[in-house]
């Protein structure tokens, strides 16, 4: 029975979310009013905010399990070099299409990203979940094995990887947004992302680990 309510629960949220997705690509996210989201819904306005704690969490929920994704990926890497393993894990984003990477060219992805970066109040909203991924990262980093990072180089690192995706992300769907395919900008996205890690690789504090 618990399964079946935490499905339900899951069903439930997705269909609020969606909802208010659609509307706020229709209209635009501040000319929505919650009221507007639940009705859409076909739920209270109380059982919306059960759901979700703020409006804008309708819209970042759709990236929630991408949060802490670099800090899981440099636990699972154990004693390997934790630049290296983010680096691969970002090309295979990129191969995969995974939006979190900007290589998807699907409308709704574009849309979604437009909506995004373009409302100021979902753009705050998501520098919170980038603060909280940038802790972890540190967090993950200062507890890699062997000690080879100290509280100070772990801080450096986990901001420059967060800035690293943050800012090839962006670039690949500037260029999406411009018209390109994701096929025509693979290459070039990959590309990208090997220079960027590479700059990680020899900045002071990485150098020999």
């Amino acid at each position: 029975m618990t399964g079946l309510r935490q499905l339900k629960r899951q069903q439930v949220r997705e269909a609020i979310s969606a909802a208010a997705i659609t509307l706020f690509l229709e209209r635009g996210f501040d000319d929505v009013s919650v009221a507007e989201v639940a009705a859409a819904a076909h739920v209270s306005k109380p059982t919306l905010f059960k759901y979700f704690a703020t409006k804008e969490d309708l819209v970042v929920h759709r990236i929630a399990d991408h949060q802490g994704e670099a800090a899981r990926v440099v636990r699972a890497a154990g004693p390997a070099d934790p630049v290296a393993a983010l680096h691969a894990h970002f090309l295979d984003g990129l191969d995969r299409r995974d939006p979190v990477t900007g290589l998807n060219d699907h409308p709704e992805v574009l849309a979604f990203h437009r909506l995004v970066f373009g409302t100021p109040g979902l753009a705050a909203r998501l520098a919170v979940h980038v603060a909280a991924d940038e802790a972890a990262l540190a967090e993950a980093l200062l507890a890699h094995p062997g000690g080879a990072f100290d509280d100070l180089e772990a801080g450096l690192l986990a901001a420059q990887v967060v800035a690293v995706q943050r800012v090839l992300a962006r670039r690949t769907w500037r260029e999406l947004a411009a018209g390109r395919t994701a096929a025509a900008v693979h290459a070039e996205a990959r590309a990208a992302a090997g220079r960027a890690f590479t700059r990680l690789a020899s900045s002071p504090g990485t150098a020999g680990r």
